[in-house]
């Protein structure tokens, strides 16, 4: 999760994975998400594999999802399964859309497109959201 989806999408198969499950709280101000046990993520994978660096998801040590946030962050594919159309949705009343209310905060990056993950159910509160991984594109 903390890889570029296209670095994801290659893990992913290698596993057989066929659906990705996120759990998002920043419509209903759930803070026990996904997106907030992130850093464990990245400290549990950084224990194995060395190129995953926490520091590389911090700013001045600090953990951020809004316009602040570090390059990686917005761009891994936490990231962007978490946020998905979520830049599109008002979430409070005059608070910008992608206005993530679990974090206070309206996210860096709200133009997210995905290319090797569709989704393929959310519920109405936004908490559970389930992915498809693509099937691998025609070589022809």
């Amino acid at each position: 999760m903390s890889s570029y989806e296209d670095e994801a999408y290659e893990i992913m198969r290698s596993l057989d994975v066929d659906y990705v499950l996120v759990v998002f709280g920043g419509v209903t101000g759930y803070s026990s998400d996904d997106i907030n046990k992130f850093l464990w993520m990245v400290r549990i994978g950084g224990g194995i594999f060395p190129v995953i660096k926490e520091p590389d998801y911090l700013v001045n040590g600090e953990y951020r999802v809004d316009k602040g946030a570090a390059p990686k962050m917005l761009n891994c594919l936490m990231y962007k399964l978490s946020y998905y159309r979520f830049g599109e949705l008002t979430t409070e009343y005059g608070k910008p859309p992608g206005y993530d209310r679990a974090r206070g905060v309206e996210i860096g990056n709200k133009d997210i497109k995905l290319e090797y993950l569709e989704e393929a159910f959310t519920t109405s509160n936004w908490i559970v959201r389930i992915y498809k991984v693509k099937p691998p594109k025609n070589r022809w």
